[in-house]
This record gives structure tokens, C-alpha cells and sequence, in this order.
């Protein structure tokens, strides 16, 4: 049917979802030391601490999630199109050996 977009295979959904959390994990270590560069100090430990003020908690808070949401966007379309550009291929081997 044209429109309906295909319910993506578990294979996908294991590989997104491991590209999700190294990605994740990469994007915060990459994120923490911007901020402590760009601050001259350590990331917030918590942004709920009384010790952070306001203004910093909520810098940190858009900070980080911003950039964990546009990277992940980013890895994951990326590695989408190289999973269906590597299942089309395999489609198109397994045809031509099947002739």
C-alpha cells in the first residue's frame, strides 16, 4: 500500500537501539567536557542540588538535552540508512543467487 510505512524488523530495533545507548554515552562524556571547558567547571552532579543555582541548572538542562536529541537523531537516521542500504544489497545477493 502506498503511504504505509513498514513496522520496523527486530533486527533494527536491536541495532537502533544499541546505536542509542553508545551514541548516548559518547554525546554525554562529549557534552560534560564542553561544558567544563566552555564553564571552567564540572557539570552540575545534580540539577535538583540547592547548591546549583537556577540560571546554571537550566543551562545544563538545555544543554544536555539538546545536544543528546540531535545527536541521536543524527547516529540514528545515519545508521537507518546504512541498515537499509545493507539489507537492500543482501535482498539483491540472495536474488541474484537464488537465479
Amino acid at each position: 500500500m502506498a503511504g504505509k510505512e513498514e513496522k520496523p524488523d527486530m533486527q533494527w530495533r536491536i541495532v537502533g537501539g544499541l546505536v542509542g545507548l553508545a551514541v548516548g554515552f559518547v554525546a554525554k562524556k562529549a557534552l560534560s567536557f564542553a561544558w567544563e571547558k566552555a564553564t571552567g567547571r564540572k557539570p552540575p552532579a545534580s540539577v535538583d542540588s540547592p547548591d546549583v543555582s537556577l540560571g546554571e541548572a537550566i543551562a545544563y538542562a538545555v544543554v544536555m538535552g539538546l545536544g543528546m536529541e540531535v545527536t541521536r537523531i543524527v547516529a540514528t537516521r545515519a545508521a537507518a540508512k546504512r541498515w537499509k542500504n545493507w539489507k537492500d544489497m543482501a535482498r539483491d545477493v540472495t536474488e541474484e543467487l537464488k537465479d
